[in-house]
């Protein structure tokens, strides 16, 4: 992949669950699958694509694959791009959360993001499917708004204990 052309996203905007036939090596698959998981430390706007892709590891088709090889080129376009830590004056928290309503196609189950910043800087962040199938857009937002208030309130607490 190293001579690949880049992608400007890792997932196209509305991935199809198109039938295929199965991915002739799952355990090659599984290997830059799990290689990619590490890899989202330092880069989480590719998240939400590597867990995509990690649920369907236990039998890939030839299309996962394809969505695995196109994070890899997405990567392969933004490799300047990470996380930077930087000396900020104010260590404000703030978060920042968003939802896709019935976003899985499978399930109807919306997929919750968000991160937190201490200042200028990344601390936290997640993207995980809701438990529960939601009514409407606004109930889907409400439960991002929930894990985002739980996120904060632990950290808040964490950052007393520590003096800060």
């Amino acid at each position: 992949m190293t001579d690949c052309n880049p992608m400007p996203t890792p997932l196209p905007l509305r991935p199809d669950y198109e039938e295929s036939e199965r991915f002739l090596e799952p355990t090659y698959f599984r290997s830059v699958a799990g290689k990619l998981q590490y890899l989202t430390i330092t880069r989480p706007d590719i998240q939400y694509a590597v867990n995509f892709v990690s649920q369907r590891m236990h039998s890939p088709t030839t299309a996962d694959f394809g969505f695995l090889k196109r994070i890899l080129r997405y990567l392969k376009g933004t490799q300047t791009l990470g996380l930077y830590i930087q000396k900020g004056e104010q260590l404000q928290l703030s978060a920042y959360c968003d939802t896709d309503w019935a976003g899985c196609k499978e399930t109807r189950r919306s997929t919750t993001g968000f991160c937190t910043l201490l200042g200028p800087n990344f601390i936290s962040w997640s993207a995980k499917r809701q438990a529960t199938v939601s009514r409407s857009s606004t109930e889907a937002e409400y439960r991002a708004l929930g894990a985002t208030a739980q996120e904060i309130a632990w950290i808040s607490f964490l950052l007393r204990d520590l003096g800060a």
